[in-house]
């Protein structure tokens, strides 16, 4: 919706009176009505929160028609229902389009004037009094927005029979077109500031999330790592990491059922669970279980994260790992010059717990071998027709790739899948970590 300012909505006022009837007998418009429109445009063209302009319109409104009262409806879109916003109630009235006088109004979008409500029956089956007095006649009017969308019902209330006259039924309309664009600007400017704190609260937890991420790749002689996280949103349900714990690299990358901050949340979670359960001194096969059996009876039914886990030792060049539904693995063979891809070892974290679990699985990295996590998002991404970049598109950007360090081979990766994706779009989260052991390292 565009911002609108007071003298827009001068000109759809005055607009709005250029297609309504002149006062019977004249074709000029009254100095007193003039005035009481002009009060009006001045006092609604300044935004304020809803509650308070609302309470204005019908003022304002008391004023120009000359009511004892007034009774303002908004419409619920979702509902489809009207909703009576002023007078405010502990249980606000509820009305369908076309029960009472209120609903027809909306159904028909016609305003109706009931010059004695003791003797109309439609009244009389919803009748409406307020406290102070009991009505006896009824000004209906409804609330069209600007783009011919039903935002709601005006109703005056006299407690004359008669009470209102060709000149109210001149200036009802008129009130309800000013109403209409402050009841839409006050709309614009609640969204514009919902999504603007939605922001700050985005920004904060991104921030948070990249925090978890390592800063710098640890060093570790003999080998070359990088770590590399792209969300599909301001936050994803993917994480890393590469940490030394005790002379031995820990590596993660988990990969939470969903995007935003839900997944996120459940990621981070994992991976706090884990680094604290190692720096208690947990080995990698009682982690697992633990993480495991504290996720399941944390994460809903229909929650799970996938993670690959293991540590890398540097000396003896040998990975243990376990791969909880994460997969595939790659391991690139240098000196055969051969692609082998690890199946998980077990079900994702979280669907059930475990009493005991599997050893872990060790793969021996040989001098130029290559252990690559890759998330979903890169195997999965699809091109306009549904093809997915695949192992085979993984595979041979490794291979032909091998000898650039990882942070360029990551990179290369990537670029690769959104080439390959023809513009489709990033679809999942994109996470890597890629380890190499140098050529020329011995096997000590």
């Amino acid at each position: 919706m565009r911002h609108v300012t007071p003298r827009g909505l001068a000109f759809a006022i005055l607009a709005r009176m250029n297609e309504l009837p002149t006062i019977p007998g004249t074709e000029e418009i009254s100095r007193e009505s003039l005035m009481r429109i002009l009060e009006i445009m001045h006092r609604l063209a300044s935004p304020e929160a809803m509650p308070e302009l609302l309470r204005e319109i019908v003022e304002v409104g008391k004023v120009a028609i000359v009511a004892e009262a007034g009774v303002l409806w908004l419409y619920d879109n979702d509902a489809e229902q009207l909703v009576m916003v002023t007078p405010p109630q502990d249980e606000p009235r509820r009305r369908a389009l076309g029960d009472g006088w209120v609903g027809v109004c909306a159904r028909d979008r016609a305003l109706s004037n009931i010059r004695e409500c003791r003797e109309d029956d439609c009244f009389q089956a919803d009748p409406l009094h307020l406290p102070e007095f009991e009505t006896r006649s009824l000004f209906n009017v409804p609330i069209i927005g600007q783009d011919d969308t039903l935002l709601g019902v005006m109703q005056w209330l006299g407690a004359r029979p008669g009470q209102f006259d060709h000149h109210d039924e001149w200036v009802g309309p008129a009130l309800a077109a000013q109403a209409a664009v402050a009841i839409q600007h006050a709309y614009m400017t609640d969204e514009l500031l919902a999504n603007a704190i939605l922001e700050r609260e985005v920004a904060v937890a991104r921030e948070i999330q990249l925090s978890t991420l390592p800063r710098v790749m640890p060093e570790v002689p003999g080998y070359d790592l990088h770590g590399y996280f792209l969300p599909t949103a301001h936050t994803g349900g993917d994480l890393y990491d590469l940490v030394m714990l005790d002379g031995q690299l820990f590596m993660l990358l988990g990969d939470a059922t969903g995007h935003g901050f839900g997944p996120a949340l459940s990621a981070t979670q994992m991976q706090a669970m884990m680094r604290v359960a190692f720096r208690l001194g947990a080995g990698l096969d009682d982690a697992y279980r633990q993480v495991n059996n504290q996720m399941a009876e944390d994460l809903p039914d229909d929650r799970f994260i996938t993670a690959f886990m293991g540590f890398l030792d540097p000396d003896a060049h040998e990975v243990r790992f376990h791969s909880a539904g994460q997969g595939p693995i790659l391991h690139y063979h240098a000196a055969e010059d051969r692609l082998e891809w690890h199946k998980p070892t077990s079900f994702p974290l979280g669907v059930m717990e475990l009493d005991g679990s599997d050893p872990a699985r060790r793969v021996a990295l040989a001098p130029g071998d290559i252990l690559a996590l890759i998330s979903d998002g890169v195997y999965e991404f699809a091109n306009p027709a549904g093809e997915q970049f695949g192992e085979s598109g993984v595979g041979e950007v490794i291979r032909a790739n091998r000898h650039r360090p990882m942070a360029d081979l990551g990179k290369t990766l990537v670029d690769a899948a959104f080439t390959f994706g023809e513009g489709g779009g990033q679809a999942d989260d994109i996470t890597l970590v890629m380890v190499r052991r140098q050529p020329g390292t011995d096997a000590s």
